[in-house]
Parts: C-alpha cells; structure tokens; sequence
C-alpha cells in the first residue's frame, strides 16, 4: 500500500485542505469532515481578502459569483473563482482558487484543488478533484452504490474496505474526463489521466492513462 495515498494523487500545496490530507491515511477518510474543517479554517481568513457573505459562507473579493448562483453552507469560495448562473452549491464544499463552478452544476460535500473546472452540467458529490482537474459537459460522480452497500476501494494492492456509504470519486491533479460520463462510487483516478467522452469508470485508473473503456486502457506517451 502507498505511505500517502494524498501525496500520489495531489499537489497539497494547491488546496486549503493540504494539511488535512496529508494526515489522513487514505484521502475519503476526511469527506465526513469537510464541513467542520470549513469552519475552522473560514473564522481565520483574512479580511482583507475574503467577505463572510452568509452563515458560515466566505468567499473572495476577487470571486465572481452570479445572483441567480445557490449557495448554502459550509462553504469557501477562493480567489478568482467564478461561480456562474444557477449553479448549487448546497453545503460543505471547500472551492479553491481560479476555479470554474458552471451553470447547473451541483457541488455537495466537496473539495476543489485550484484551478479545477466542473463548468457545464456537472454533479459532483462526496468527492476530491486535485489541481487543475477537469470534468467536461454533463460528467458527474456517482457517490451512492445501486444496492446502497457499503463502498469498497478497488486499490491495487487489494480491496479496502471503507465503512461509509457514501464516497464519489477521487480524481488525481490534471485529469480530464470526457463528456457525459459516469465515476462511479469509490473511483480513483491518478494524476494526467483522460478519459473518454460517454465512459462509465469505475474502481481504480493508474497515472498518466488514457481511458477508452474498462477493457482498453492504454498509456500515455509522454515522449
């Protein structure tokens, strides 16, 4: 098993929550957390960067979010981020900085590294996306098995069982996934993979891959 499995996938230095990570020995233990984490970490913003702008809601000067935007929280909002029309954010959602939340996105017990894009039509719950993580047009995370089990990690070195019901995906710094499609509960994805457009993924991606179906998994050539 990996010493820090947080360490693999993310940039630490690229999120709010670094530190927490990187004290947890795999990163889904801190989704029951998120929320209480939030609060710590909100009450010591500085001031002169970040507005308290609703009950336990921060978010930056430099932020633009759009009126018809719903926010509830838990929840920060980083610098330079743009929250766009009709996005939902309904709690528990640490967003970082130069991120795109887009227009009927729904982000629910989240953590966003910087410069992550879950721009048009995306659900996102229950779930870590690293730095500059990307989810195209209507992709989303399945957080909830079909038989409302609990969910067991597909590592390499053997299942781990985790003890909740829910957990989304787990997506590594600078993955891309294709349009439409589906990660389901308890996914991971390591750093600078792609996956297809309409893909359903599930268990557990390597680093630097190119996801085509579960049966065709190829890598990258980084030449």
């Amino acid at each position: 098993m990996l010493k820090n499995i947080s360490e693999e996938l993310f940039s630490l230095d690229q999120s709010l929550f670094g530190h927490f990570l990187k004290e947890c020995k795999y990163p889904w233990e801190i989704l029951p957390r998120i929320g209480e984490y939030i609060i710590e970490i909100g009450e010591k913003l500085p001031g002169d960067k970040y507005d308290q702008i609703g009950d336990y809601i921060w978010a930056a000067k430099s932020a633009k979010i759009y009126d018809s935007a719903f926010i509830t929280g838990p929840c920060i909002i980083g610098e330079n981020t743009e929250v766009r029309h009709c996005a939902f954010i309904r709690g528990k959602a640490l967003i970082g900085n130069d991120c795109v939340v887009g227009n009927s996105t729904e982000l629910k017990n989240v953590i966003l590294f910087n410069k992550v894009q879950v721009p048009h039509y995306n659900y996102v719950g229950d779930s870590i996306l690293g730095y500059g993580a990307h989810m195209g047009a209507g992709s989303i995370t399945s957080n909830v098995r079909s038989d409302k089990k609990l969910i067991t990690i597909k590592y390499p070195d053997g299942k781990i069982e985790t003890g909740m019901k829910k957990i989304g995906a787990i997506i590594g710094d600078g993955v891309e996934i294709g349009c439409g499609s589906v990660l389901n509960p308890g996914t991971i994805i390591g750093k600078d993979t792609q996956v297809y457009p309409l893909s359903s993924v599930r268990g557990f991606v390597k680093s630097n891959q190119i996801y085509k179906n579960q049966n065709e998994i190829v890598e990258k050539d980084l030449r």
